[in-house]
């Protein structure tokens, strides 16, 4: 194999074995925010008991986020090195502000959130985890505005060597794309915090592992992934729109449509025949394509037929329905989630099995969604690394295949082994979970009353002259 293709195969990997883990950090620091908030409100300790728990998860995700970001940054100059050749003077700044979030704001701040309860004040410690929370957020902000302007590019200047320069960074950082891709984003990753919430949960509850901070973390997890999905749907939506405007040719090859069509069809099904240029097997919504895409009935869709240079049509169109599907998966699950437990009134021993196996089965649900819309987001801009402006292989190093091969082949087995590592760990840790020692005194007369008439297991007991 060539080195384009060598090399497109090692990005690939490297960027999948990595996102996984920005996606669950980036939302669990807020959730664990809310965990801090809820514990120094009511002194329960059932949300004290959460938060460590769940502080630990949030440790080893961004461990491994920050070693696999760092690979990802080695590969710009290994095996893209005309990348920073040639965008250099916009993507490094860019890449530079997401290095000084994450190890600096990020890191410093970890060190107090994870080590410094009970050695510093309440305050200080639910600070700390609201720095590194907004750390994570502010870090995805930079990677998605690079990201963004890849794929809607603006605020720049070519010299006569071809080199790109800012003209404007206001432009550049909030190019047309961005404010739908980093909304889509981290509301993707707040859903794939709710259903490794709701999973890990349901797996204690199934192993009788469960504790008091159970019901309190499951329920967390419903009910957010019950809000935030119809949320997703109309800011994926909208997102769908702005694609439209500024990717025409990426939204045809996602809805397979080979030539301009007078009210056009939504495909639900179909394989796509890039030999005939048509669908083979189609399962069609008369003009279903023209209502959602251009809110018309008759409404003009472009096909790929306009397009001289276009992405391959089968991997956008079955990643994109890949995606929709586990988004209608989730909200039907949250919902009936919801519902369930309304029902049972917080005994989670009496929620289905059935159910308690589903929501197990979809801890990493989240995990696929975002892959499928990634590589979504990503081979749609093919054959181009900055749209329209640079090809790829105007950028792809020289480095013999074979050498490249080599590490490829070395980062497929590490990322195997780290992502079972991972899994297993995540799965000792539910079976095993740890109880917080004691409850710490509040300072200051702080919620006296209410420790007061609270047991040390978190439960209320019967004050004086309450029946027993």
């Amino acid at each position: 194999m060539e080195a384009l293709i060598l090399s497109r195969i090692q990005f690939a990997l490297n960027m999948s074995f990595h996102i996984l883990f920005p996606t669950i950090s980036i939302a669990l620091c807020w959730v664990l925010l809310f965990f801090r908030i809820r514990w120094m409100k009511t002194r329960l300790l059932p949300w004290l008991n959460a938060y460590r728990f769940w502080t630990k998860v949030f440790a080893l995700t961004f461990a491994l986020g920050v070693v696999s970001g760092i690979t990802m940054s080695f590969q710009f100059g290994t095996n893209w090195p005309g990348f920073m050749e040639r965008v250099g003077d916009i993507a490094g700044p860019l890449l530079g502000y997401e290095v000084l979030t994450a190890f600096f704001l990020e890191a410093t701040f970890l060190g107090v959130m994870l080590f410094g309860h009970n050695r510093v004040s309440e305050r200080v410690h639910l600070f700390a985890t609201f720095m590194v929370a907004f750390g994570t957020t502010l870090s995805a902000f930079w990677i998605l505005a690079l990201n963004s302007w890849m794929q809607t590019p603006q605020g720049y200047s070519v010299d006569a060597q071809g080199i790109y320069h800012v003209v404007s960074w206001l432009q550049v950082i909030f190019n047309p794309s961005f404010p739908y891709r980093f909304v889509h984003m981290v509301t993707a990753s707040f859903l794939t915090v709710s259903f490794l919430l709701c999973g890990l949960s349901a797996w204690q509850i199934i192993k009788t592992t469960d504790d008091d901070a159970t019901p309190k973390v499951l329920k967390t997890g419903l009910i957010l992934a019950a809000i935030l999905i119809p949320i997703q749907i109309f800011v994926g939506d909208q997102h769908g729109l702005n694609t439209l405007e500024h990717q025409p040719e990426k939204i045809a090859a996602i809805e397979a449509v080979w030539h301009t069509e007078v009210g056009a069809p939504l495909v639900g099904f179909a394989i796509p025949n890039a030999t005939t240029k048509s669908n083979d097997y189609a399962l069609e919504v008369p003009h279903g394509a023209s209502l959602i895409l251009l809110h018309e009935w008759n409404g003009t869709l472009k096909g790929l037929n306009e397009f001289p240079i276009h992405p391959p049509v089968a991997p956008l169109f079955f990643g994109f329905r890949i995606m929709v599907g586990i988004g209608m998966l989730m909200l039907v699950v949250s919902w009936f989630g919801v519902y369930q437990l309304r029902r049972v009134k917080g005994d989670l021993h009496s929620l289905p099995r059935y159910f308690l196996y589903g929501l197990a089965g979809m801890t990493f649900m989240g995990w696929f969604a975002t892959l499928a819309g990634w590589y979504v987001t990503e081979i749609g801009r093919q054959p181009w690394i900055v749209h329209g402006l640079i090809k790829i292989s105007e950028i792809v190093t020289h480095t013999a295949p074979a050498n490249i091969a080599f590490t490829l082949t070395m980062y497929a087995v590490t990322y195997v082994v780290l992502i079972i590592s991972y899994v297993t760990v995540l799965k000792y840790m539910a079976e095993h979970p740890a109880k917080a020692e004691s409850d710490p005194a509040p300072s200051s007369g702080e919620a006296m009353a209410i420790v007061a008439k609270e047991g040390l297991d978190g439960t209320v007991q019967p004050s004086l002259g309450e029946p027993k």
